[in-house]
């Protein structure tokens, strides 16, 4: 069985619920039932039998232009595992490009990580490339900028400490860089960092990296490796917005594309485009008596 959620603006309804029954059977996933569940949250649930459920998100899409929504297979269930990327998921910016900014270069870097996100370019390459230009840069200006420029989404902090409390594995995993990430994973809660190391000389920048990258793989294969350790049928979840999630995404039992690019969004089974990330809580049933601000 295939259970979608949503928040989204319902007013009439009923008539939006018909145009949704008549675009799911000519899709071939009937509508079996739609229901309000309890609590004041806006959500609508609906079942369906088996199906594909990016038919069903796309048919959910064109109708009611909701705020998030999630399609699962059988019975949504809070995730054992939560994995999620950084720049513009748990925080509001892509940190190279407002480091970047610092060497007066952000136009030229902002361009490269645009088409890296969008998938047009070889993620490594790409990010070589964009840390190679920032060789002789004072360490000092990292510091400065995760004091100036760097912020959490809203809605992450409470997302990650409502799953931490009931018990989730937390992972930020990023293709940016560990002195970003570890500080933010600090501030929102999250049990462990994977992400790149900056090469650092004499206390400015080299313009390399050290070790191997994480990339997307890289990034699926932790969701994989996490979740190996939590017993058959732990429940995955996992956010993110570029083409670099995208295996980790599809690798999820819950994938959310936030805010996400075209790839990301075409491959998540969630997607939240015009709400903050506690939409997520929402979507997995978990009630706001439950909610914690972290």
């Amino acid at each position: 069985m295939l259970i979608a959620r949503l928040i989204a603006e319902t007013t009439e309804c009923e008539t939006r619920l018909d145009a949704l029954s008549g675009a799911l059977a000519q899709s071939g996933v009937p509508l079996e039932a739609a229901a309000m569940p309890e609590g004041d949250d806006g959500v609508l649930e609906l079942h369906m039998g088996e199906g594909d459920p990016a038919a069903v998100l796309n048919a959910i899409d064109a109708v009611f232009e909701p705020a998030a929504m999630l399609v699962a297979r059988g019975a949504i269930e809070v995730p054992r595992l939560f994995v999620s990327d950084m720049d513009s998921t748990m925080i509001g910016q892509e940190c190279i490009d407002e480091l970047a900014d610092y060497a007066g270069l952000k136009p030229q870097i902002a361009a490269i990580t645009e088409r890296a996100m969008q998938g047009e370019l070889d993620f490594e390459a790409a990010l070589r490339e964009r840390v190679a230009l920032l060789e002789g840069l004072a360490e000092s200006a990292i510091h400065a900028c995760l004091a100036d420029r760097i912020t959490a989404t809203p809605g992450a902090k409470v997302l990650v400490a409502t799953l931490a409390a009931l018990g989730t594995r937390t992972v930020l995993v990023t293709g940016g860089f560990h002195h970003f990430a570890d500080p933010v994973a600090e501030m929102l809660g999250f049990h462990r960092v994977v992400g790149n190391r900056l090469g650092v000389e004499g206390g400015k920048l080299t313009g390399g990296l050290i070790g191997p990258i994480t990339d997307s793989a890289v990034k699926a294969a932790v969701l994989r490796d996490e979740l190996s350790g939590l017993g058959e049928g732990a429940h995955s979840l996992a956010t993110g917005d570029g083409a670099n999630d995208v295996p980790m995404i599809e690798a999820a039992t819950y994938g959310f594309a936030y805010r996400a690019k075209p790839k990301a969004r075409a491959a998540a089974n969630g997607r939240v485009d015009a709400a903050d990330l506690s939409a997520v809580l929402t979507l997995l049933g978990i009630p706001r008596d439950s909610w914690r601000e972290g």
